[in-house]
């Protein structure tokens, strides 16, 4: 893993809301094409954590670079999925996922060509001329993937993107999350609350102590093939791990 080059560096972390301390002096790199989940006890200030990591919220102490820069959203593609759906209704599947590279100026015939393969990617293909209010929430969600894939950004923020849907539609948006990981190799920060999920996904793991939150513990994921047999007896191991972490201090 530290063998890749480091994309984004975070030093000394910390992030104050008047006298509360919520993020204390957290140091660790992220990797180019990276899988990174963040997770730990609940309150423990995740989605702050994501906030600044991506300059949403000023940190108090400390900085986040982006390949030893300051991230700057003029210069820096930035895109998110969050857990609610943020589809624009009056907008199909398409022009949804379309948009971020309406809005950066692409070639037409480079947008027709990545929305095509983004969409065949994740199954949206022969859904593409629905409107958000046609389609499932599951796949509203993928369509908020799509989007924030199809700009290949320098770093994509996914913060609990899947928390409200079943266990079924859940496990099928995991894979298709992960195939188009691995086909397009983004550097993906993914905030999750549901540790088997976490380990599911991911090549390595943060897990963060209660506020003031540092990481307690990297757990290494990477090693296991993908699609992941959650009743492998090195998964099922290293789930254990993750639960022990996140549950004893």
């Amino acid at each position: 893993m530290n063998q890749r080059k480091s994309k984004i560096q975070v030093r000394d972390l910390s992030k104050h809301f008047g006298s509360l301390v919520v993020l204390d002096q957290m140091n660790f790199d992220i990797y180019d094409g990276e899988f990174l989940c963040i997770v730990g006890p609940t309150g423990c200030g995740k989605t702050t954590f994501c906030n600044v990591v991506t300059s949403l919220l000023p940190c108090t102490k400390g900085a986040v670079t982006l390949e030893s820069e300051p991230i700057d959203f003029k210069k820096h593609n930035v895109s998110f999925v969050f857990q609610e759906p943020s589809c624009l209704p009056w907008r199909t599947v398409w022009d949804n996922v379309k948009i971020g590279l309406e809005i950066k100026g692409y070639p037409k015939k480079e947008i027709r060509e990545r929305v095509s393969e983004v969409l065949d990617l994740t199954g949206l293909t022969r859904f593409k001329d629905f409107f958000p209010n046609a389609i499932s929430a599951g796949m509203k969600q993928r369509v908020g993937i799509a989007r924030a894939f199809v700009t290949e950004p320098d770093m994509l923020l996914m913060d609990e993107p899947f928390g409200q849907l079943d266990t079924s539609t859940r496990f099928h948006i995991e894979n298709s999350l992960v195939q188009l990981w691995q086909k397009k190799k983004q550097t993906v920060i993914f905030v999750t609350h549901n540790l088997e999920e976490a380990v599911y996904l991911s090549e390595r793991i943060l897990v963060c102590t209660q506020k003031p939150t540092k990481i307690k513990k990297e757990v290494y994921v990477g090693h296991l093939d993908h699609p992941r047999n959650i009743a492998d007896p090195e998964f099922v191991k290293i789930r254990r791990e993750v639960t022990d972490l996140v549950r004893w201090w």
